[in-house]
């Protein structure tokens, strides 16, 4: 091979490298609020900051929320848009494994994605920490629809995904997505059409919540009536919307007990359900990590969104 056509070779791969990364890269980030945050409290001594501890990227100290933006290749595109609540406890946000990395992957099955980096519950940095999270994930799903023609986005095909507490988050958008937790200009629905939940929080209830999430959001000592209303299972009626969930059965730190009562919780609203419970995998593991059937489920996912016409 002679020399210039070796440095032909490698400007091609170049460019084919360039157009994957563009392919199922992420484009633009959103504002939600363009600094009118509702219910915020300005406090200085809080600043936003991203670190990697525990074999996790985790995000702390959400004052300004925002949507990062994954347009599916248009050679692909579906219609269907999915946005993302990364897990963490109500504590910080896995916004890789749980957040870019899926993203990533519903671009392959041709879905835009939105990464939703929300408040996290913090009595120094909102008024009432209970709904900053409600607020934010509210106001992305009427952005995404507000927005849904120009990004070529089926406006009855926009979905919420949650992993862990990020699960709690996507429940409640499904189940609270009436409730008015702030000044709406419009009629856009913040009702999702579907949610795909993954080894979520769902409950409040104290034999079967995750602890730390509980206390991040409703405080060391919530009443009763605060448990019951975020215990999402409790929340379900015919106009939640149909759910995909997955849960490994040794989960050490939100037990299976979640996932199964919000599933009988739409089983008896004739809510269109599909739960996979699999024997190992323990919590957090996002898109999979071992060999072992826990990873199998985005393959589960993928068909359950085919056989929803989703794809």
């Amino acid at each position: 091979m002679s020399l210039q056509n070796f440095k032909s070779l490698i400007l091609v791969c170049i460019c084919q490298i360039a157009i994957v990364a563009n392919t199922f890269g992420q484009s633009q980030v959103i504002d939600l609020w363009n600094g009118k945050v509702p219910g915020a409290i300005t406090n200085t001594d809080y600043q936003q900051i991203v670190d990697s501890a525990d074999n996790w990227t985790k995000m702390r100290f959400v004052t300004n929320p925002t949507l990062d933006m994954y347009p599916a290749p248009k050679e692909m595109a579906t219609g269907t848009a999915v946005i993302i609540c990364p897990g963490g406890g109500y504590w910080g946000l896995a916004i890789d494994h749980e957040g870019a990395q899926v993203a990533k992957w519903l671009n392959s099955l041709g879905i835009t994605a939105f990464v939703l980096k929300y408040r996290l519950p913090n009595d120094a940095l909102m008024v009432d920490k209970s709904v900053g999270p409600i607020q934010d994930g509210q106001e992305a799903i009427r952005i995404v629809r507000r927005n849904a023609k120009e990004w070529g986005i089926d406006s009855t095909k926009v979905g919420i995904m949650g992993f862990s507490a990020g699960g709690h988050l996507a429940s409640t958008l499904s189940t609270h997505f009436n409730e008015k937790v702030y000044e709406v200009a419009g009629s856009i629905s913040a009702r999702p059409d579907f949610s795909l939940l993954i080894y979520p929080v769902i409950s409040m209830e104290e034999s079967i919540t995750h602890k730390g999430s509980q206390v991040n959001l409703l405080g060391d000592n919530p009443s009763l009536e605060r448990k019951k209303h975020f215990s999402n299972e409790l929340q379900v009626n015919e106009e939640t919307p149909p759910a995909f969930l997955v849960h490994s059965i040794d989960d050490g730190a939100v037990p299976v007990q979640n996932s199964i009562g919000y599933a009988l919780a739409l089983e008896k609203y004739k809510v269109p359900c599909e739960l996979h419970i699999y024997q190992s995998g323990g919590h957090g593991y996002g898109l999979g990590r071992t060999e072992n059937t826990e990873s199998s489920w985005p393959d589960a996912c993928k068909k359950w969104l085919k056989a929803r016409g989703f794809l």
